[in-house]
């Protein structure tokens, strides 16, 4: 592989982890390896569901259970912090047998202070050179704009959410 680049996909509107699904996807047909990790979302989206059963890629399993930030005690805000520190770190060690590294949500991790922004810019800034790193999320921070080679903003115009229809199986989860 050439120099790997850093992609954020962020914003409000839908398709971040469809992008990045998609670019796994893409990635894994020319037949490069695919590691998948989801912060702030457990093990069963439909994301993961298709991902696993691709030859190339891996999906790394979180928490079976996970809690919206609002709904966490401070107990458990600190626990996910600690938690997410050590995932970060096994991924730095696994993401070096791997092409293509996905980490679904991490942005929303540090915007919503479960992931350090510190700890998430020094795995980018020390990846592998070939490692292609690909993050998405709602609101990005001046510094990883100023780290990531590729940035595509995901502007809502229009949802159904608006009209009070929740995420709807197969479509936005």
């Amino acid at each position: 592989m050439q120099t790997g680049c850093i992609h954020i996909y962020y914003g409000d509107g839908k398709g971040k982890t469809t992008a990045a699904v998609g670019q796994a996807v893409r990635a894994a047909g020319y037949g490069y390896k695919v590691l998948f990790y989801q912060f702030m979302k457990n093990n069963s989206s439909s994301e993961r569901k298709s991902l696993e059963a691709l030859s190339n890629i891996t999906c790394i399993e979180g928490r079976e259970q996970v809690k919206f930030t609002f709904q966490m005690d401070a107990d458990e805000k600190e626990e996910m912090r600690k938690y997410y520190k050590k995932e970060l770190e096994l991924l730095r060690k696994q993401a070096e047998e791997y092409d293509v590294l996905v980490l679904d949500e991490a942005v929303c991790a540090v915007g919503a202070g479960m992931l350090q922004e510190e700890d998430l810019l020094s795995f980018l800034k020390n990846k592998g050179e070939n490692v292609e790193i690909i993050l998405t999320g709602h609101t990005i921070t001046s510094n990883l704009l100023e780290v990531a080679d590729y940035v595509t903003e995901m502007k809502k115009v229009k949802h159904p959410f608006d009209r009070g229809i929740g995420a709807r199986k197969g479509i936005e989860m």
